[in-house]
């Protein structure tokens, strides 16, 4: 596939999805093809010691398709999206140098749109604050200080879940420092943000199952699997260090949080179970609006395995539009 899509600008190509949604097997189909090379869009995969639960591709896809930005955190070091940005950027231009098309895949939408549009400019953690909200939390309940955020903006509670407990958490930080609803601040980011031109021209590609049943079944499915090659002992051996906590980003990543909470004998085994695939299935609910909401992004639905002719053909009418 020609490098010179875009005027002027080199081609990146966006390969997106739900969880569970076949990105990463079409993904290493697509390196040799497009003379490619990958870089994860995910924030769990990050973190070193946490394989099973992310679904993180083993040695023989790895030593077939390398991706970049994989293990490159301990789970006690807390990665942003300024840190995605700033790594992956280095990575794109180190692809283009060599002449080959950066294939950037994950589910962590936060990442592509800070990427794509830029980082708000919000203020930092205050960690002093954090420590109150999540105190208040521990006392009342999240689902309390949801209903404190719709209060001061409806528009950021409409759109986290209740159980969402550090986007809760980030949006009350940001209007107690500010005085000002979280909301307002995005949309006036996001203006700013849009006026600038991006270095590359960006294609997207989605792949989706059909069916919410088939993605439901698939989530079930690759959990149950997950298991059987030991998450639950992948879980333990972080559960036993004592700098790892649920406050930690790492920690609350989803199947990682509700296993944390069965050695914290919070839950049960099987509760603890069933919860993780229900916040994954929310997980992915949350993934499909978003990407429903893109503009110019090819579309790959079927409930069979990513077919990569056809996602070769898609790409290919979409990059010559550019």
């Amino acid at each position: 596939m020609s490098m010179s899509a875009g005027a002027n600008r080199p081609p990146v190509l966006f390969l997106l999805g739900p969880t569970a949604s076949g990105k990463t097997g079409l993904a290493v189909e697509l390196v040799d093809r497009l003379e490619a090379e990958i870089v994860s869009v995910d924030s769990a995969m990050v973190y070193r010691g946490m394989d099973i639960g992310t679904a993180k591709p083993d040695a023989d896809t790895l030593a077939r398709a390398p991706h970049a930005l994989i293990d490159i955190r301990d789970p006690a070091q807390p990665y942003s999206a300024a840190d995605f940005c700033r790594d992956a950027s280095v990575e794109i231009e180190r692809i283009h140098a060599a002449g080959r098309l950066p294939l950037l895949v994950g589910g962590t939408s936060l990442y592509f749109r800070a990427l794509e549009h830029g980082l708000s400019d919000m203020p930092g953690r205050d960690e002093r604050l954090r420590a109150a909200l999540t105190e208040q939390a521990g006392v009342l309940g999240w689902a309390a200080l949801h209903e404190r955020l719709a209060a001061v903006d409806p528009a950021s509670a409409t759109r986290i879940h209740p159980n969402d407990a550090q986007r809760i958490q980030r949006a009350l930080e940001i209007h107690a420092l500010t005085g000002e609803a979280p909301s307002v601040l995005h949309a006036r980011d996001r203006q700013a943000r849009n006026a600038a031109r991006l270095p590359w021209s960006i294609t997207r590609l989605v792949v989706a199952p059909a069916s919410r049943h088939v993605l439901h079944q698939r989530i079930a499915s690759r959990f149950e699997t997950m298991m059987s090659q030991g998450l639950l002992l992948e879980v333990e051996k972080l559960h036993a260090r004592p700098d790892l906590n649920l406050q930690l980003p790492a920690i609350r990543a989803v199947g990682y949080r509700q296993l944390w909470q069965v050695f914290n004998n919070e839950l049960t085994r099987e509760q603890g179970v069933e919860r993780a695939i229900y916040a994954s299935r929310q997980l992915a609910k949350r993934q499909l609006t978003w990407l429903r909401s893109l503009d110019n992004a090819e579309w790959l639905v079927g409930d069979e395995k990513p077919d990569t002719k056809q996602a070769l053909n898609r790409l290919r009418q979409s990059m010559s539009r550019d």
